[in-house]
This record gives structure tokens, sequence and C-alpha cells, in this order.
């Protein structure tokens, strides 16, 4: 009987091969910079999608869950019967849209708020951006953003297994548009944007002021964030020196600013 960790353990590192194989080889023809397959960093960014899919998804799932078993109110069981008896394409439509809608103003927020972006700045904090970057993210940012872009499933009771669909589909999207490719999608990047705007979201002096939809950059466009130069960053990342060590940047959102810039600084000169 093999056990169940390393079945999962099995299971995470396939669907990591399986994106790479269907990644890299996009990256390697359509580039938007000239980098190798393993840059620097790519181990911080392998250490956050494994740890995150081993250990703290289940943080996600029982929050994920609790909020499924408490968002259905009696005074909205009407509108949730309504909605159920639309067609399914006009439900997901619908959600897809709210749910941008939210996650858009809540990630500008995790910008503007200090304390939401001790957390969401882990993730703007890789200087070279490929597909693998897309996984840096604070289990705790993580958690939030889970949330939010799931709020109008969970309100309206949608399965578990259908929200997972959604989460599977927006992550497999992330990866893309993180991916190091100029490969875009003509017209169609204004439903479903394309690596470049969201790398100018990453760029490292525009990252709090561009581009901050999830999915459509309808939501840019219709509050006046949407920004397309027509070419990409030419650095990424953010002001701060910060070290790039996984254990390091799970641990300092939680520290006072002086001992997290001493930290950092510690690791940094380490590590030079």
């Amino acid at each position: 009987m093999i056990p169940d960790f390393l079945k999962s353990t099995v299971n995470v590192l396939f669907y990591f091969l399986v994106l790479g194989v269907a990644l890299s080889p996009l990256e390697k023809a359509f580039f938007a910079n000239k980098q190798p397959l393993f840059r620097k960093q790519w181990l911080t960014d392998f250490s956050f999608y494994a740890l995150q899919n081993l250990l703290w998804v289940n943080l996600t799932l029982f929050c994920l869950t609790f909020a499924h078993q408490n968002l259905q109110f009696e005074q909205t069981e009407k509108l949730r019967q309504s909605v159920a008896t639309w067609p399914l394409a006009i439900q997901i439509i619908c959600i897809i849209l709210i749910s941008d809608l939210l996650i858009y103003w809540a990630h500008r927020l995790s910008h503007k708020s200090n304390f939401l972006w001790r957390f969401h700045r882990v993730h703007h904090t890789p200087v070279t951006m490929d597909w693998a970057a897309a996984f840096r993210e604070h289990p705790l940012d993580n958690v939030y953003t889970r949330l939010i872009v799931n709020l109008p499933a969970l309100f309206l009771g949608f399965p578990l297994e259908t929200i997972a669909v959604f989460i599977v589909f927006r992550g497999l999207w992330g990866n893309f548009i993180h991916s190091n490719t100029r490969f875009g999608l003509g017209p169609f990047k204004y439903i479903l944007g394309s690596p470049r705007l969201h790398h100018w979201h990453h760029d490292l002096h525009k990252n709090s002021n561009c581009n901050f939809a999830n999915l459509m950059p309808l939501m840019d466009l219709l509050f006046g964030t949407f920004y397309d130069p027509g070419k990409f960053p030419e650095k990424y990342g953010v002001p701060e020196k910060l070290s790039h060590h996984y254990l390091i940047q799970m641990a300092t959102p939680f520290l006072p600013r002086k001992i997290a810039s001493r930290l950092n600084g510690y690791f940094n000169e380490k590590r030079n």
C-alpha cells in the first residue's frame, strides 16, 4: 500500500512536470525576455508550489469548505433557487463577471493596505518572470484570493467540485499570463488578457498602478487602470531588497518592519 503522502507528492510533481512540458516550449518559441529555463530563484518558486499543494492547500480547503457551509442564508434561498434555473452557461458568465469585479478591488486593496501588502508583496518579489513565478504566493494571500474570487459561487451554493474546476482554470490561466512569452491573443486580450498585460502589473515601478484584473482586463478598462505600451517591462520585482529564501519570505510578513528588514539584510549579505 502506497502511503497517501507519497501519492500526493507524486501527483504534485507530475502536475508540475505537465505544466513545464506544456508551457516551456511556448516560452522557448515566443520568448519575451531571453533567459535560461532554470533561471535564478527557480527553486524558490518550486518550493512555493510544492509546499502550497502538499501542506498549505489544507488551510485553503478548510476556509473554502467553511465558507461554503456558512454563506447560504435562508433569506437568500429564493435568489439561489432562481439562479439555479438559469442555463449553466449564463450562471458561469455571471459568476465570472461578479468574481472578477470583487477580486479586482480586493487585489487593488492588497496593494494599498499595508497589512495586506505584507503578504501580497511575496508574489511580486520575482525579478524574472515565467510560468513558475505564478506560484510564489504566501499561503495567507492565497486564502484571501481564493475566498474572494469564489465568493459568488460559494454564496450561490455551487458544489465544491464545480468551484474546484474554476480554481484549476484560473490557476492554469495564472501560469500562462506569468509566462515568459510574447504569445498574445490579438483582440481577445480585452476578454482574457495576455502575458504582456500581466507582466506590467509585475513591473518594478508600475505594479501598484495597473492591470489588477484576475481574468478579464474589462475591469481595468472600466476603472482606468488598463496599461499596455505595446512592449514588455525591463525590470520586475519590488524596490525593497528582500531575501528570496522560502522560509524568510514566509516569515517576514509576520515580523515588525525593523526586524524583517534586518533579517532580509542578513540573508542578502550571506548570499553575497
